[in-house]
């Protein structure tokens, strides 16, 4: 054996009890368990390295569902914005964007559409084109694993660009290919950013003709929906509808109910999937623990603003008569971008900026129009906002269904990030187990662990088993906390002394080691 845990306290992932045990590690797996070793007299294993684990927590490492470490995990060896939450496994290519498939053309356009979430990727040689060259990539070593989501919305931009129009049949044909490539190189499913241009261009029987690809893979579907605020209901309807004509399983991103549209309204949404659960469809969800959304300026435009690119939006911007007209659909009638709600700026306020030369902006709240006019512009689209208008009732509702599972959503850029990059899982951990007892240890631990790698088909991954890859965790239940603030967002959690990827330690008596043993985690 290479390493044994003594008298941990297991929690396995199941959602059963916990219990004590002897847990060894060897060549990178779950060797042996050995429960109440030292009570029933046992022979304990031994092993090269030995830790006194009493007191600790030993769970399966946790999985974020929804991250935005595209570029971060090659641009940051450390990644300890990650590593340090014991976050063992990242679900990349979120929101319909992200950086494969593309060719030449594609992959400019599709770098400077979202600055703002992965900075514009200038430090790093992005060498790659295929969904199966970026893995590879990723398997030269990186802090924790990663598996990925075919991007639809940069499937629409290769395919026919930035036009507002359902595909041709050519067209059409051209992006069932390249999902289709994309899941045989290993992607794990097929996401979407329907409030994001080009993605919400496609109509839903495109999305349909797509999904069906994804499901004769065995993927998933993960939208960000047509809206989570004004006829959010609506629109996660319409997804389990579109879900179930395709037969592909279903993922919803961050799914929460916000704007004062919805306050209260959580269980609306939760009968909802209920009953088609209880139909038999195949639907599981993702949330984070804070009422707070993040994005990018520039995705609270109207989808019509944003036909033909980054550069038509910055024109459209620059003309006075079509700004004018933008601001009537953010201000006044509710713009799509703004999920049908008027926006109001008071609620907006700037996280980060592409240029340095604005950091006076940030953690400012907008005060109009004429503001986010002119940051649009002299960043060139690149900043981030968090926007407030979670509902605190909604979020802890959401997170106690059976569908429910952890995820980030974290957007590592900017001067100051919304905390839930950094702070996501011990923020369950500390405030809604311990704290708050909105969910027990057991079940929460299942939430982060078991249901997001079922989710993911992943065999011997997100259990505490002999012969499972030991991707693992060991906390300390009665300290374990974010330190994240709206303040000071960077700051790294305690109590997690302890974070293992395949049986290698990234973090090891609450430091980051240099271990790069994260890798691609492709479908099976």
């Amino acid at each position: 054996m290479d390493l044994v845990f003594r008298d941990a306290e297991v929690v396995d992932g199941s959602g059963g009890d916990s219990y004590r045990a002897d847990v060894a590690i060897g060549g990178g797996r779950i060797a042996a368990i050995v429960k109440e070793a030292a009570a029933a007299g046992c022979q304990r294993p031994t092993a090269r390295r030995t830790i006194d684990a009493e007191g600790l927590v030993l769970s399966p490492g946790f999985i974020d569902m929804h991250a935005h470490s595209d570029l971060a995990l090659l641009r940051d060896p450390d990644h300890s914005a990650k590593a340090a939450q014991g976050v063992t496994l990242e679900v990349l290519g979120q929101d319909g964007l992200s950086y494969a498939p593309v060719d030449d053309r594609t992959r400019a356009e599709v770098r400077r559409a979202i600055t703002g979430w992965n900075g514009d990727g200038s430090d790093l040689d992005l060498d790659w084109r295929t969904v199966g060259e970026y893995l590879d990539r990723l398997d030269r070593g990186i802090a924790v694993n990663a598996a990925y989501l075919v991007p639809q919305g940069t499937v629409r931009m290769y395919a026919m660009g930035w036009a507002d129009r359902p595909a041709t049949a050519a067209e059409l044909d051209r992006m069932r290919r390249l999902v289709a490539e994309g899941m045989e190189q290993g992607a794990v499913g097929m996401s979407s950013g329907l409030t994001y241009t080009p993605g919400m261009y496609a109509p839903d029987a495109e999305l349909t003709e797509l999904c069906r690809v994804v499901a004769g893979y065995g993927g998933y579907y993960c939208p960000h929906h047509r809206s989570y605020g004004a006829g959010a209901l609506r629109a996660y309807e319409e997804m389990v509808t579109l879900a179930r004509e395709a037969g592909c399983a279903l993922h919803l991103a961050h799914a929460t109910m916000n704007f004062e549209v919805n306050e209260g309204r959580a269980p609306e949404l939760l009968a909802l999937l209920d009953r088609a659960l209880d139909s038999g469809a195949d639907i599981s969800l993702d949330t984070y623990p804070y009422t707070p959304g993040s994005t990018t300026l520039l995705a609270l435009l109207p989808s019509w603003a944003g036909e033909g690119g980054p550069e038509a939006v910055l024109a459209r911007l620059r003309d006075g008569t079509t700004a004018e007209r933008i601001r009537h659909h953010l201000e006044e009638l509710g713009s799509d971008g703004c999920h049908g709600v008027p926006v109001d700026w008071t609620t907006i306020e700037v996280s980060g900026v592409a240029d340095p030369a604005l950091t006076d902006h940030v953690g400012r709240r907008l005060d109009g129009w004429a503001t986010a006019r002119r940051l649009l512009l002299s960043d060139r689209l690149g900043t981030t906002i968090l926007q407030h208008v979670g509902h605190e009732e909604n979020v802890r509702t959401i997170m106690r269904h059976r569908a429910h599972t952890g995820g980030s959503d974290g957007i590592l850029q900017g001067l100051k990030p919304h905390p839930r990059a950094y702070g996501t899982f011990p923020e369950y951990l500390g405030r809604y187990v311990r704290e708050l007892g909105v969910l027990s240890l057991e079940e929460c631990v299942a939430h982060l662990t078991s249901r997001p790698a079922a989710r993911l088909r992943l065999p011997d991954r997100g259990l505490v088993r002999e012969g499972y890859v030991a991707d693992l965790v060991l906390f300390d239940p009665t300290t374990v906390a974010s330190g994240a603030t709206y303040e000071r967002p960077r700051t790294l959690p305690v109590g997690i002394p302890h974070v293992l990827v395949d049986g290698r330690f990234v973090m090891e008596d609450g430091r980051r080691t240099d271990v790069l043993a994260g890798r691609s985690v492709r479908r099976t």
